[in-house]
């Protein structure tokens, strides 16, 4: 138990129902939200419904609290709900955390951020944003929103590149990329309780020693997952030909296949246009002849008499 006042967005969510109620018993009162009615998960569990797009609404939740940690948001949409939902909700959190001193955020990114990167390549935390949806374009503004409020106002923010949080994967992408249900509270936990580390990236994968993802930069921040022997024998089913198809390429699975245009024209060497070709023997055939290397500015000697 500590002393922490935590905020919990997207409470009402999948992985924030699991949450919510071990949250409250590691860390006591919890103020839980989101944009639907729900019930909350034991007596002192505040429940707040409101949306995030609202700052007015989210002033309100985020007074009197010390820690945030902001699982609100919606996956693959339209542009425009994203828009509302993952970059200006994120952004209406960020900025009232840091006006009513607010000392640390725990940010739920995505791999999705990163889903391009090519499989079977081992990335670590400081791997550029390669986004594979309009959903994980939203996460890397968020990281960048994090990294902006980081510099500029000192606050601890870590963002969460999860994988895939369920109770068991059922295919070869999820054997990849598994967070346990267990390890997703071991990895909030951590990043909650750690000494100041500014900003920190962190993938979320039970299985990151052999997997992926490495974690090892951030390794200070204390997440060690529980159930990596668990993750590695789910592992070990996955097929030995995973990334042969345009579904595996990527770390992002199948969500960068979607609307997948091939881009192997960009890699292979294009042909000159033979009237380029034309134009530049042309070129050549008019330029005035250069002196010979060596011979340039010499005088010829006087003959000798």
């Amino acid at each position: 138990m500590t002393d922490r006042r935590l905020l919990f967005t997207g409470a009402a969510g999948r992985l924030g129902r699991w949450l919510r109620p071990r949250l409250a018993t590691r860390f006591g009162a919890l103020r839980s939200t989101d944009v639907a009615a729900f019930e909350p998960a034991r007596a002192d569990d505040e429940v707040v419904v409101a949306d995030l797009a609202e700052r007015e609404a989210v002033e309100a939740m985020v007074a009197g609290c010390d820690t945030v940690v902001h699982f609100g948001g919606i996956g693959e949409n339209s542009f425009e709900r994203l828009m509302q939902t993952n970059i200006r909700g994120t952004y209406n959190v960020f900025d009232a955390a840091r006006r009513h001193g607010v000392e640390r955020i725990v940010y739920a990114s995505s791999a999705h951020a990163t889903g391009f990167h090519p499989v079977p390549q081992r990335i670590d935390t400081d791997a550029a944003h390669r986004p594979d949806t309009l959903y994980g374009v939203t996460k890397c503004v968020g990281e960048n929103l994090a990294r902006y409020h980081v510099d500029k106002f000192g606050m601890d923010i870590a963002c969460l590149r999860i994988g895939w949080a369920i109770p068991e994967p059922f295919d070869d992408y999820g054997r990849q990329i598994w967070l346990s249900y267990p390890d997703l509270l071991r990895l909030v936990e951590a990043c909650i309780t750690a000494p100041r580390f500014g900003f920190a990236v962190l993938y979320g994968a039970s299985d990151l020693e052999r997997g992926w993802w490495d974690n090892s930069k951030v390794a200070p921040i204390g997440y060690v997952p529980g159930d990596r022997a668990k993750a590695q024998a789910h592992r070990a089913q996955a097929s030995p030909r995973y990334g042969g198809t345009v579904e595996q390429r990527w770390h992002g699975g199948p969500f960068p296949a979607f609307g997948y245009r091939d881009r192997g024209h960009v890699d292979s060497p294009i042909p000159t246009p033979p009237e380029v070709i034309r134009l530049s023997a042309a070129a050549l055939a008019e330029a005035p002849a250069k002196p010979a290397a060596g011979k340039r500015g010499r005088r010829k000697p006087a003959a000798a008499g």
